[in-house]
């Protein structure tokens, strides 16, 4: 069976008609009839999941070695997701979706903002509906650091968002002495005087403003305020009990941020404790990339790793960037594997509460191509275990921003676009 779907959005698709589609392989009897991508008529209606991890890569995942040749169940695991094995019923895999967004690194934040770069990003339009329920609305973090001022989360005005780079850092936040909250209180309640400050003296210059000046004015107040609300949420949460752990940092920390593969690791046992203690519904976690030589078996890799994304379809860089994604994928695996393990305050699985979602902006980095993302979703209480291939070629078929609002719909968001997309992926998930 091909992997391409020629998957017809605007219709009711016939059972024959649908057979031949992406989704062939989900339980037919909910399938005989039903309206496809319709945000008004097709909605999820299984309980709601309450906390989104979204993971980026920033130099990409080789495409070949990430999709599996066969749509449906049942597929043959590709060699990059192969950490995943054990977890197959746990997560989709998507293939043939993007942001119809421009190609090259200057627009890999398409990822989570959609077809206009570093605009309002899908964790940033969650945490500002559920992220006042815990400590911290929400919580933006990185490992591999490269090159550059780079940001995955945007604010609603397009501010990127700053990123926890060291594990440490991110442990004494999640489980701060007194003296840390205090220092903590003592710098919010700062940095909130000095915005009403530059509030109050902005206010004053934009009486005697041009139009156009006056117009900036306002982009500036909302981005302050913006600011300042997030801010006052976490001083409001400052006296919130701190939860305790028994888990420990290696004795090695603290870790550098270049050390990709220990600080990953790290951070992903700290965001399945900050779940775990309701610290945060929403985190965003970006793996970045540079000039970093990785060894596997005690042999060092050909070249560094931003080396090996622009492999030039060479057959011995292509295999040593493979390991490399492979890792992050084992990566990941551990981390979905807490989340199964560990369980909510109603003895459930947390990762039947949270959306892990994976993927990147960068389509075949070797490339710069921004076209047929890797995408991953697991947990959330969807009904996964499928590869789902949409014909990225055809005008009307779903895009990523599709799948992103069945996300949010699902974590309770009243969505009905995002982006560039209008509709949702709702039905393939029954």
């Amino acid at each position: 069976m091909s992997p391409k779907s020629n998957f017809n959005g605007l219709h009711t698709l016939g059972r024959r008609q649908f057979l031949r589609s992406a989704a062939a392989l989900i339980a037919l009897p909910a399938l005989e009839s039903f309206p496809v991508l319709s945000a008004a008529t097709s909605t999820v209606t299984a309980k709601k999941a309450r906390c989104l991890v979204s993971v980026g890569s920033y130099l990409g995942l080789h495409q070949n070695a990430f999709f599996p040749t066969e749509v449906g169940r049942g597929y043959t695991m590709p060699e990059t997701l192969k950490p995943l094995a054990d977890y197959r019923d746990a997560f989709t895999v998507f293939s043939g979706l993007d942001h119809r967004a421009a190609n090259g690194h200057g627009a890999w934040t398409n990822f989570l903002c959609g077809n206009s770069p570093n605009s309002y990003s899908l964790d940033q339009m969650v945490a500002d509906q559920i992220g006042q329920k815990s400590r911290f609305p929400s919580v933006q973090l990185t490992a591999g650091t490269g090159e550059g001022n780079k940001a995955m989360s945007f604010t609603k005005q397009g501010i990127g968002l700053p990123m926890i780079q060291r594990p440490s850092v991110f442990y004494k936040e999640l489980f701060m002495s007194e003296a840390d909250k205090a220092r903590m209180e003592y710098m919010l309640r700062s940095g909130k005087s000095s915005i009403d400050y530059v509030l109050e003296d902005a206010l004053r210059l934009q009486k005697s403003a041009t139009k156009r000046d006056s117009d900036k004015l306002d982009e500036y107040f909302d981005s302050l305020r913006s600011v300042e609300k997030r801010m006052t949420q976490q001083i409001a949460s400052i006296d919130d009990p701190i939860p305790t752990t028994d888990y420990k940092l290696p004795d090695s920390d603290p870790i550098t941020p270049n050390l990709l593969m220990e600080a990953e690791t790290l951070m992903y046992d700290l965001m399945a404790l900050a779940i775990e203690t309701e610290s945060s519904r929403v985190l965003s976690f970006f793996i970045d990339g540079l000039g970093q030589v990785f060894s596997f078996d005690g042999e060092p890799l050909k070249a560094g790793y931003h080396g090996l994304s622009h492999h030039g379809n060479d057959p011995a860089m292509i295999r040593d960037l493979i390991k490399i994604e492979q890792s992050h994928i084992h990566c990941l695996s551990g981390f979905i594997k807490q989340l199964q393990e560990k369980k909510d305050t109603e003895g459930k699985s947390l990762l039947d509460s949270t959306i892990v979602l994976m993927g990147t902006g960068m389509g075949d980095a070797s490339r710069h191509s921004n076209a047929n993302l890797p995408t991953l979703v697991a947990g959330g209480g969807f009904n996964h275990g499928s590869h789902i291939a949409i014909d990225h070629t055809k005008d009307d078929v779903p895009l990523l921003g599709d799948l992103y609002i069945t996300l949010m719909q699902r974590l309770g968001l009243e969505a009905d676009s995002f982006s560039n997309a209008s509709r949702n992926m709702n039905q393939l998930f029954s």
